[in-house]
């Protein structure tokens, strides 16, 4: 299929281009299930809202290629949810065992005591067969096989740290259980992404102040391995990768810069200088990065060449995870200290908003389904654990 020139992110999904011209920038690999993209549409027109219960601290939230299922990363319920599409029900809890461990108070910048197994971004890789989760108090992230268990469990190694998990099936007394391997990556792991042939990983070390690549192998367990660690002039977050140009976007949110790496050497070619506190960036196939920026409650859309910023908009407070819909048309904006999500038009020019719709509980994560007549913003909540589905109609 043709697959974008972007990586996963804090809760993201792969996009398709409509556009002729666009998809003419695009790369063919075969490693993506085909998806047929949805029909043309010009415009979204807001119908209305469900809600959903995850868990305490749910932190990002991110489709399958299919949107068939929806997982959810719980921080603070140390778990992922599995959630169908169709029919809004759970379907599997993914239960991390606790183990102590030390974590970090935001608010207060001090170490706190905490666990280890706390979930907070994810990325799927070949075909949608592994989910790679970053463990924020574990200093690496865990392949899980979501489909066949038995490929979680590898030969034992002494030296191989692993965790626990227990799948529990709502409603039923089944249980499964087995351990994943623990990949050591840096202090504060958060943002995955993955190349779009599903051969590297990359994932921004907070506190490390680095991003490490992982060389995948779904054959060999664990199944991945670091082969390069980037270090970055500040706190990193945001990662997108650009396949067609076999660069990466490293979000700098502790600073005003975009590292960008040579996906080749896997070291950093450029710096781009940006705005202060990059926070998420994703990028469409016109050479465009999109850039929410934290501290300044402002969306930007950049020059993926020169990081110049082309038209920006303000948002409501703390602008966090951003997601394009399917056709690169439309921005959802999660808008944490407001309890906002912001929705713009993309123009050759400008963003034209289309609408705020509040959303309690401090919002953090969105990832997008779409068909040829609807398109459904999933939005997760930090602090109340709560999925609120928002439904657009599709206008043409």
């Amino acid at each position: 299929m043709y697959i974008l020139a972007t990586g996963c992110q804090s809760s993201g999904s792969t996009a398709l281009s409509h556009d002729d011209s666009m998809a003419k920038r695009l790369i063919l690999v075969d490693t993506t299930p085909v998806i047929p993209p949805p029909k043309p549409y010009t415009g979204l027109e807001y119908e209305k809202k469900e809600t959903l219960s995850a868990a305490s601290g749910t932190k990002s939230v991110i489709f399958n290629a299919k949107g068939t299922k929806l997982f959810a990363m719980n921080l603070e319920g140390m778990s992922v949810y599995e959630f169908d599409q169709a029919s809004r029900k759970l379907t599997k809890e993914f239960k991390f065992t606790p183990t102590k461990g030390m974590g970090w108070d935001y608010n207060k910048s001090r170490p706190i005591s905490s666990f280890q197994e706390k979930p907070v971004e994810a990325c799927f890789s070949h075909n949608d067969e592994i989910l790679w989760v970053s463990l924020h108090n574990a200093d690496g992230i865990v392949p899980i096989w979501v489909n066949d268990f038995s490929k979680n469990t590898g030969a034992v190694d002494a030296e191989q740290k692993t965790k626990p998990v227990t799948v529990i099936y709502p409603g039923s007394a089944k249980k499964d259980s087995f351990r994943v391997p623990l990949i050591e990556t840096g202090k504060t792991p958060k943002v995955i992404a993955v190349t779009g042939d599903s051969k590297h990983l990359l994932v921004s070390n907070w506190h490390s102040r680095n991003t490490s690549v992982l060389e995948l192998n779904k054959d060999v367990y664990p199944f991945g391995k670091v082969i390069s660690t980037v270090k970055v002039s500040a706190i990193p977050r945001g990662v997108v990768v650009d396949n067609e140009n076999k660069k990466s976007y490293i979000a700098i949110m502790g600073g005003a810069s975009l590292h960008v790496v040579d996906n080749n050497t896997w070291q950093t070619d450029t710096i781009l200088n940006v705005w202060s506190s990059p926070r998420h960036v994703v990028m469409d196939t016109s050479g465009h990065i999109f850039v929410s920026y934290n501290s300044l409650g402002t969306i930007a859309c950049l020059d993926a060449a020169t990081g110049k910023s082309l038209f920006t908009a303000k948002t409501h407070s703390q602008p966090r995870t951003i997601m394009l819909s399917k056709n690169h048309k439309f921005l959802f904006v999660t808008c944490y200290s407001s309890d906002y999500v912001d929705v713009y038009k993309i123009n050759d020019n400008n963003f034209e908003k289309v609408t705020s719709l509040p959303c309690g509980g401090h919002p953090v994560g969105v990832d997008i389904y779409e068909d040829d007549d609807k398109l459904e913003a999933w939005v997760c909540s930090y602090s109340n654990g709560k999925i609120n589905i928002y439904t657009f109609k599709k206008k043409r």
